[in-house]
């Protein structure tokens, strides 16, 4: 196990010293998770990786349940369980076998088309859940940022086939600090991905153009969730023309506490 300090304030070192438990360290805090990634991946010498951020928590069988595939994958993903403590919910996200397999196997670039056009019937593939192999750890995090993942993801998925485990295996946590909710994060979140998508532009010409409608939509549900609803009807009209989406612009007017107490709003890919 590696641990990364990113420059805490809180106990954390004190925590690790007292338990015997060597750690990492960024020197100071780079705002964001990617650095301290990159460290532990250029440290980590094991056959298999798993990332877990600092907020998020596994299940203890996991890693175990994830290596029992490992000879049908270069990457194994999982189900998880959303705690949102900003709206005090918790739901599963399992996918459903296609057989009497406990697991759905994704053909080469199945997943990373998926990804890349934020398809909502996509292989669950938040980093807390990702075990792949060593041979995919020269893929690094952006640091420029610091803090987004999306590139990084359509990078581990290109060119691989992949498989997800139909079974919850660990916890996401989200509130109104988590960096899901957090403003300056999802400044950076949606100008970095509309650019990561562009390297992909001339290969997958229609899946881009769909990311970059899905980029806004995810924008305007964020700022619709925050009720910032004039912010949220400038991105709702750059969004994909769905049904959902015209019903989300007309209730930014009237009804957006409705339909965010009695249904599933994500502001998150």
């Amino acid at each position: 196990m590696l641990v990364v300090d990113d420059g805490s304030t809180d106990e954390t070192k004190e925590i690790l010293s007292r338990n015997n438990i060597d750690f990492l360290t960024t020197g100071r805090n780079s705002g964001g998770p990617n650095k301290g990634r990159n460290i532990g991946l250029k440290t980590a010498t094991g056959d298999y990786i798993c990332i877990m951020d600092h907020d998020d928590r596994w299940k203890s069988h996991k890693i175990i349940t994830q290596l029992k595939y490992v000879d049908k994958a270069p990457i194994i993903t999982s189900g998880y369980t959303l705690i949102n403590n900003y709206t005090n919910t918790q739901t599963d996200y399992v996918r459903k076998p296609n057989d009497s397999n406990k697991y759905v196997m994704f053909g080469k670039d199945v997943t990373f088309k998926k990804k890349l056009m934020k398809s909502s019937d996509r292989q669950n593939a938040y980093l807390g859940g990702i075990l792949f192999s060593s041979e995919l750890k020269n893929n690094f995090f952006e640091e420029v940022f610091g803090m987004v993942d999306y590139d990084w993801v359509l990078r581990l998925f290109n060119k691989n086939h992949s498989l997800e485990i139909c079974e919850s295996l660990y916890f996401k946590y989200i509130d109104d600090i988590n960096l899901s909710y957090n403003e300056s994060y999802r400044i950076k979140d949606f100008y970095y991905s509309l650019m990561a998508i562009e390297v992909y532009a001339d290969e997958y010409p229609r899946e881009v153009r769909r990311a970059y409608k899905k980029i806004h939509g995810t924008r305007a549900r964020y700022y619709y969730i925050k009720g910032e609803m004039k912010k949220a009807r400038f991105y709702f009209l750059k969004a994909e023309l769905h049904w959902k989406t015209i019903l989300y612009y007309l209730t930014t007017f009237i009804g957006s506490k409705y339909v965010i107490r009695k249904f599933k709003v994500s502001g998150s890919w």
